[in-house]
């Protein structure tokens, strides 16, 4: 096979796994489209939709970072609810309901849980982040139930709604009197001016590529003098500071400090990524791919609840789905690999 030819079949195959999601994402929609009375198709759960995307999609935001780097990060789900529970106790207890306060102190909290992955990570020369994620996940847990003493904490009519805004508030798009959308979530909005600055970071900026890098070909970054540790620790405190952001957006959203919320935002989150076109093997994956991958799960909750499908068949469709990108990760990984044999010859 000639090497053009073998380039050819491998852009196809690019755009194939690119455009995958999108192809899922709309028959989900054809299916689902006749669920009872159409209510999968009316405005309003289209907006709840986009709304139960934002939380996942702030995650899998610094989880597709992890990932491009070869890594992991199993400590998201609970760093974002300890930054919610951290607004919960700073009000509760201290009395505090400034919005100028309570959002730097859950950023904060979450960024430095982030960097502790990283150092734990770079500076004890562990073989894999696995291993301190996963500790940390139990920390982070323990943290939480242990400031909360273990009880939920209600934010209604607390004083604290400048705070809550950015998981509640939504708006109205009117052009010429006419109107086009009703209720959309400004958490979405959040989320696209992240995916954008995201975007923007990864594809346009020295670190950017350096985190590409780093995590395709190690020793190549190596030998470009690239600081490899500090390249790590930087990726696991922006993921923690996305924990936070997200933790902020949950509160809203949820109208609690519940440390029970927690079950599925890491695999969700790293199910988004790959289904995205992420890799375990590092050095691939967009943020636009990973936006797509959190709508495409949001979208098989919602379709599957308006069913009255029960939590037992949901867990098990998404674990299916997240069973079947990863087995057409690893596929794809062996075509590759025999290609660069092939091209070799």
């Amino acid at each position: 096979m000639t090497q053009p030819t073998m380039i050819k079949k491998r852009n196809v195959g690019d755009i194939i796994m690119k455009l995958g999601p999108l192809f899922v994402l709309a028959i989900l929609y054809i299916v689902f489209s006749f669920s009872r009375q159409g209510r999968f198709m009316t405005m309003a759960n289209q907006m709840n939709i986009l709304r139960q995307t934002a939380v996942n999609c702030l995650i899998g935001a610094g989880m597709l970072l992890a990932l491009i780097t070869a890594g992991i990060d199993l400590s998201v789900g609970y760093n974002a609810i300890l930054a919610t529970c951290t607004i919960g106790v700073l009000m509760q207890n201290f009395g505090i309901t400034s919005a100028f306060i309570l959002i730097p102190a859950a950023l904060l909290v979450s960024t430095l849980a982030g960097f502790v992955n990283g150092t734990l990570l770079t500076r004890l020369d562990l073989p894999h982040p696995f291993v301190s994620t996963l500790g940390m996940k139990n920390v982070l847990w323990g943290l939480a139930l242990l400031i909360t003493s273990s009880q939920t904490i209600g934010f209604t009519n607390k004083g604290i709604d400048d705070v809550l805004w950015i998981g509640r508030k939504t708006f109205d798009i009117n052009i010429f009197g006419i109107e086009l959308v009703r209720g959309f979530p400004v958490s979405f909005i959040l989320v696209l001016l992240v995916y954008t600055a995201f975007h923007i970071f990864l594809n346009h900026t020295a670190l950017g590529r350096q985190i590409y890098c780093v995590g395709g070909n190690p020793e190549a970054a190596r030998l470009s003098g690239i600081r490899s540790k500090n390249v790590l620790t930087i990726v696991y405190t922006i993921s923690g500071l996305m924990c936070g952001v997200a933790g902020v957006v949950l509160a809203g959203r949820l109208n609690t400090a519940n440390t029970a919320s927690a079950a599925t935002y890491d695999t969700d989150a790293i199910a988004a990524c790959i289904i995205g076109g992420a890799s375990f093997r590092g050095g691939k994956g967009t943020i636009w791919g990973t936006l797509l991958g959190a709508l495409l799960i949001s979208t098989i909750r919602n379709g599957l609840n308006l069913f009255s499908a029960g939590n037992d068949i949901q867990y098990i469709v998404i674990g299916s789905v997240i069973i079947l990108a990863v087995t057409i990760d690893v596929t794809r990984g062996k075509l590759e690999a025999r290609a660069r044999k092939l091209a070799t010859l």
